[in-house]
């Protein structure tokens, strides 16, 4: 009753059905999965790259083989990672930017290509959540610093790299957003707001520049960046406790992440935001280890 009423005659026609019609125009990572995460002639600006996840980025861009653009809003800072990266044998220049103002993107943009002629991975990280005590504290001024930072920035430094990229050789464009982007607390209402708009962004970004620029997000949980520095400890440990992984992240454990998206390896993934947390996002009240 259930038995199929057509059987196909030609087994070897009926694989040959489901083969791609397409292949990929770049093959030169297929036999070597080395080479699919090799930066090596690529170009990578990274913003807020001095310190925290964008520096485990910058240095694990630059030990794949990238020239650098470090960006942050302290030239000594900027200048003192290009120097270490510089010392690894890689061509790395610092360039000071406020990424909440547009005229300082239109300035770093204009920096990176006159030193280096190109872009090819672009990773807006540079962010800020400032504290306040009460949702009624927050002024205008933070409100409005807070979207500029997290969210104006990263839209307008995009579109002036999206555009060359589209027009040129394509890219990879990579936003820090937030696991508070889609559980968001009370301690960061603005900063979740902002975070979840960058999703947003993300993928009508890569819808904008698709085919030759992917966009992507990474989307972390909490991490012991300098950022911890202003975090109650005794809290971290109890919200921990309930996380698969039962610990916050460290810098260097996004690098893997990033190198997936700004390479090769991800030439198939776009508009995607990947969530790096630990099993933050999936915990539960009273989960974790018991006392």
């Amino acid at each position: 009753m259930h038995e199929p009423t057509d059987t196909p005659t030609d087994a070897r026609a009926t694989d040959d059905a489901h083969e791609p019609t397409d292949t990929p125009t770049d093959t030169r990572a297929i036999d070597d999965a080395r080479a699919l995460f090799d930066l090596s002639g690529r170009v990578a600006l990274v913003t807020g790259g001095t310190r925290g996840l964008g520096l485990a980025i910058s240095r694990a861009f630059a030990s794949a083989g990238a020239d650098i653009v470090v960006a942050s809003r302290k030239a000594d800072a900027c200048d003192r990672v290009a120097e270490e990266l510089s010392r690894a044998g890689n061509r790395a220049i610092g360039c000071a930017c406020h990424v909440g103002r547009w005229s300082d993107l239109d300035r770093l943009v204009e920096t990176a290509y006159a030193a280096f002629g190109r872009v090819d991975v672009l990773v807006n990280n540079a962010g800020v959540s400032p504290v306040y005590a009460t949702l009624a504290d927050v002024t205008e001024e933070l409100f409005d610093k807070v979207v500029a930072v997290n969210l104006k920035g990263p839209f307008r430094l995009s579109t002036l790299v999206g555009e060359r990229m589209s027009a040129g050789e394509g890219g990879s464009i990579i936003n820090v957003s937030s696991t508070g982007a889609v559980r968001p607390t009370s301690d960061i209402v603005p900063y979740a707001a902002a975070k979840a708009g960058l999703n947003a962004v993300t993928v009508g970004l890569a819808d904008a520049f698709g085919p030759r620029v992917r966009v992507n997000a990474i989307m972390p949980g909490p991490f012991l960046t300098t950022i911890a520095r202003n975090w109650d400890m005794d809290v971290l440990a109890e919200r921990t406790r309930t996380f698969a992984l039962r610990r916050a992240g460290l810098a260097q454990e996004i690098a893997g992440t990033a190198l997936y998206l700004a390479s090769d390896a991800s030439s198939y993934t776009t508009g995607s935001i990947i969530t790096v947390d630990g099993g933050a996002q999936w915990s539960m009240p009273g989960g974790g280890d018991a006392r």
